[in-house]
């Protein structure tokens, strides 16, 4: 091991961040006031913030800010005033999810370390490869990922690897879940999460009838705690740098409790790295006092899924007097560390008095008071040895302290004490010194949208189409409206793929109309290497281009030589800002698709020229890696639409994809926007998008005819969807 892995901890107060430095922790994550992804948290200010970076530096520690959550276009100029004096401190890295707010940062600060956070979804060498070109300096891999995969990471890009080894876990990849959005208007995009999936659900097979099968599991999207003690040895071997404790609403007796076991356990195996790993039972025993959901899993590291994962039961979080007496005893046998110090006085009459302490290489010199003769009681060797080390609250001990002193001299004992206090200021300046920075000037820019919003007489944008059945790709063909065809690769097993899609892509071009082939949602190492394997025939499809939906896929199609122009991003590649627009071009993706947490207003400013504007679909509320089907009825291999109902009898499609082996947990209700068709035609979007998910082959056309009365401005209630929601484009998000 070249490189010593480090122990990271939560911080949701300065209380809970000395708690964890004292119990080992090499590095601890913190969210200022704003912008970070647990913003219910208590959370530092700046004038904490800043004393908490330099807690860390004198202990040779690290402190990470976490910018974790998307911004807004109104939001993101707030950014330099922001990080700009905790970047003067010597901040350590910012931990970011927005590709805007990476541009921001890259631009403003370009010394200052970004880390990819788990937000981005990186599941995949593709992903971190291009973030890592782009400026990230580390990758915080999906919780999803198996040990293979994180190795595989880690061997082909070199890059250095956050991974989560303890604490809650989330049912959806992080970053890709509008649930608690989209129910109740928070967003864990933007650190507001309301935890849906921790409420009860029952699944079934069909959408209506009490007949339908039911289990008696009520929280099948509720998973265990990770406990991930066990595979420290498996985990360092697999290439993880960092070690991340989840926490940051966590009390401080936790934090401290499961630090502590954690360092003990990571030192135990560095130190003896072929010796007999073992977790003792009473260790593992303190970390179930310490908190748990049902038990622990050990996560995705070596299973894809399974319902040993899942709590099944109302997931009470188990703690008790007995939990709470272990984090305090284990709290308070923590030992307060201070940093050893070395030094020399120097008393000699008629000469100032000399102080000299070192601390890992650094010297700190101060002189004081002239010395005199004494006149009655002289200096005693032992007494001045007691007044100087004496260092208090201040973060060092002496380790060892040396005294030059002439007999019969005298120093006031306050000049004593105020000379050791200097001494020790001094040191703590050098120390600091070499974290300081001065950032570079920036003058504060006006991003607003210049566009015309009062235009009223311009022609309708080009109409695409996304697919899901050859049903719905067979009716969108009849529709002269369509400019633009997606078909999901996921609608036909991968050994047929190629051929249908040439078929389809012809009939497409035999209307008039271009075909794009929607990638899976989900692109982890398995599907990268099946498309890899098979690319030559898959652009032989003659498609005209690729509906992408993370950082994998955009990476795979431009190592394929695809320009940007036949790539498209979807939706969950968000763009919240103007400086996303400009973060997303950076890594070559100029076509996105505007996002569905952003309200009319927000969207105004906006760039939405190379926007594609969703009005109807049912939106993905979460992607995966668990399997609602085999968690409940087995593994089968058979994929379908069944259904999951919430406490108020609503139902959530819910499809499998099987090769990719991920499910898709829709809204209840199709988001549908046609009636507000000019209004959005004022936000001036690229283009305009309908999405067909379970609909038939008379739902499809139904939606063309509202599109078209829309079109027409006959739409009104009457003749128009009985069910469906406004989503986010009038109440907007928190």
């Amino acid at each position: 091991m070249c490189k010593k892995t480090e122990l990271l901890a939560p911080a949701g107060s300065f209380a809970i961040l000395k708690a964890a430095i004292d119990a080992g922790a090499d590095a601890v994550y913190a969210a200022g006031d704003k912008f970070g992804a647990r913003a219910y948290a208590r959370n530092f200010t700046e004038e904490e913030m800043l004393a908490a970076i330099d807690y860390v530096h004198i202990r040779g520690k690290q402190l990470y800010l976490t910018v974790n959550t998307l911004l807004k276009e109104q939001e993101i100029g707030e950014l330099y005033d922001y990080l700009c004096p905790l970047y003067e401190a010597g901040l350590d890295a910012v931990i970011v999810q927005d590709i805007g707010v990476m541009h921001y940062i890259r631009k403003r600060f370009p010394d200052l370390p970004i880390h990819a956070s788990t937000q981005m979804t990186v599941t995949g060498a593709y992903g971190a490869k291009l973030l890592l070109e782009h400026g990230c300096s580390r990758i915080v891999t999906a919780r999803e990922l198996s040990l293979a995969e994180i190795s595989h990471i880690y061997r082909t890009t070199g890059a250095e690897i956050e991974s989560f080894i303890h604490g809650a876990l989330c049912y959806c990849y992080s970053g890709q879940c509008l649930m608690s959005s989209m129910i109740g208007g928070r967003s864990g995009n933007r650190g507001r999460c309301a935890q849906p999936c921790r409420l009860p659900y029952e699944l079934q097979k069909e959408p209506r009838g009490l007949s339908a099968p039911k289990w008696q599991e009520n929280y099948p999207l509720s998973l265990k705690d990770l406990c991930a003690i066990e595979m420290i040895p498996e985990l360092v071997q697999s290439g993880v740098h960092s070690f991340k404790i989840e926490g940051r609403m966590k009390q401080e007796a936790y934090v401290a409790g499961v630090a502590a076991i954690y360092r003990k356990y990571l030192d135990l195996y560095e130190n003896h790295p072929n010796g007999d790993y073992r977790v003792s039972s009473e260790d593992y025993q303190k970390l179930l006092d310490l908190g748990n959901r049902s038990g622990f899993t050990d996560g995705y590291y070596k299973r894809h899924n399974g319902r040993d994962m899942v709590t099944f039961h109302k997931p009470s979080h188990e703690k008790n007097r007995d939990a709470l007496q272990t984090g305090s005893v284990i709290h308070s046998d923590i030992q307060k560390k201070k940093e050893k110090i070395n030094g020399i006085l120097r008393i000699f009459i008629n000469n100032p008095v000399s102080f000299v302490i070192e601390y890992k290489k650094i010297r700190a010199e101060v002189a004081g008071f002239t010395v005199q003769a004494a006149q009655k009681q002289p200096l005693g060797r032992k007494d001045v040895l007691e007044r100087m080390r004496k260092t208090g609250n201040t973060p060092f001990t002496f380790e060892e302290l040396q005294i030059e002193m002439e007999e019969g001299s005298f120093v006031p004992a306050g000049a004593l004490n105020q000379l050791r206090r200097d001494a020790i200021d001094k040191l703590t300046e050098l120390l600091l010194e070499k974290y300081r920075r001065t950032a570079p000037e920036w003058k504060a820019q006006s991003t607003q949208n210049s566009k015309n919003v009062n235009k009223q007489q311009e022609p309708l944008p080009s109409l695409s189409v996304l697919t899901e059945t050859v049903e719905q790709f067979e009716t969108v063909l009849a529709q002269p409206e369509v400019e633009r065809i997606y078909q999901e690769a996921f609608a036909f097993p991968r050994a047929k793929l190629c051929k249908e899609m040439k078929a389809l892509a012809g009939q497409a071009h035999g209307n008039g109309k271009t075909c794009y082939l929607a990638l899976p949602h989900i692109f982890r190492r398995q599907s990268a290497e099946w498309y890899a394997k098979n690319w030559r025939q898959i652009s032989g499809t003659e498609v005209d281009g690729y509906l992408v939906r993370n950082l994998e896929e955009l990476s795979f199609l431009q190592e394929m030589g695809v320009p940007s122009s036949q790539i498209q991003g979807d939706s969950n590649l968000y763009v919240t800002s103007n400086e996303a627009v400009c973060g997303w071009r950076m890594l070559s993706l100029s076509h996105y698709t505007l996002p569905v947490e952003l309200n009319a207003k927000e969207l105004q400013n906006l760039n939405c020229d190379s926007g594609e504007m969703i009005l109807y679909g049912y939106q993905p509320m979460m992607l995966s890696a668990q399997c609602l089907h085999k968690n409940t009825k087995g593994c089968d291999k058979t994929e379908g639409v069944f259904y999951l109902k919430d406490r108020y009898g609503k139902l959530f499609p819910v499809k499998n994809h099987c090769e990719d082996c991920y499910n898709i947990i829709y809204n209840i209700s199709p988001l549908s926007l046609i009636h507000q068709l000019r209004e959005i035609q004022l936000l001036h979007p690229g283009s305009f998008r309908l999405s067909f998910t379970i609909e038939n082959r008379g739902e499809t056309e139904r939606i063309f005819k509202y599109y078209r009365r829309a079109k027409e401005g006959k739409l009104n209630r009457d003749n128009y969807l009985k069910d469906f929601t406004n989503g986010h484009f009038k109440r907007g998000v928190e």
